[in-house]
This record gives structure tokens, C-alpha cells and sequence, in this order.
């Protein structure tokens, strides 16, 4: 089965060690994520910075996940780390726009 991101939801996917993630910035998603890393509009400004620290990115995507079945979250991490920072940053721009300006609307 091939795993797609829905646009109109504002997903974007995450390929690590060959398996595609889908990521949802659902508000329930970026509510846990902000609960662990504080407010989201200083974590996108040091991510346009270029100052995103690889903990923030980790548990923004851990949170944004659509399913975390068979994942931990220290091999999540890992797995990050493994496919290189241009590999693990390529969605965050999408979702990132999710949180400023929320998704389009499909109408």
C-alpha cells in the first residue's frame, strides 16, 4: 500500500529509513507540540532563521505524526538523525505554513 499526503488536510511526507510518515499539523498536533516547546510563532521564526534546534524539529514532527504504530520515539529521533537534516527538514516548510496560514480552503 503506498502512503500519500492529503494536501487539503495540510499533510506532508516524512521518508525515513524507506518508510513514508505522514505528517498532520492537526490543531490537536501543534496544541500537544506547543505544550512540550512553548509558543509556535518563535519556534517558525527560528526555523526561517535557520536556528530550529533538532529536539524542536523531533517533537513538532513526533506530534504532527498521523501514526506512531510500531514507532518509538527515541528510534523516531534516530531516524532523523540517520536521514540527515536536508532529508528531515524537507516537509517542515509545509508544515510550517499550516501554522501561519492554516490550509486552503478546497471550495
Amino acid at each position: 500500500m503506498s502512503v500519500t499526503a492529503n494536501s487539503w488536510r495540510g499533510e506532508a511526507l516524512l521518508e525515513l529509513d524507506g518508510q513514508a510518515h505522514v505528517l498532520r499539523p492537526s490543531f490537536a498536533a501543534l496544541v500537544a507540540a506547543e505544550e512540550e516547546l512553548g509558543p509556535l510563532f518563535p519556534l517558525v521564526e527560528r526555523a526561517a532563521a535557520g536556528e530550529l534546534r533538532l529536539t524542536e524539529l523531533a517533537a513538532l514532527y513526533w506530534h504532527c505524526l498521523t501514526s506512531r504504530e510500531g514507532l518509538e520515539r527515541v528510534d523516531f529521533g534516530e531516524a532523523l538523525v540517520t536521514a540527515g537534516l536536508a532529508g528531515a527538514t524537507r516537509p517542515l516548510r509545509s508544515l510550517l505554513a499550516q501554522v501561519l496560514q492554516g490550509r486552503a480552503d478546497p471550495a
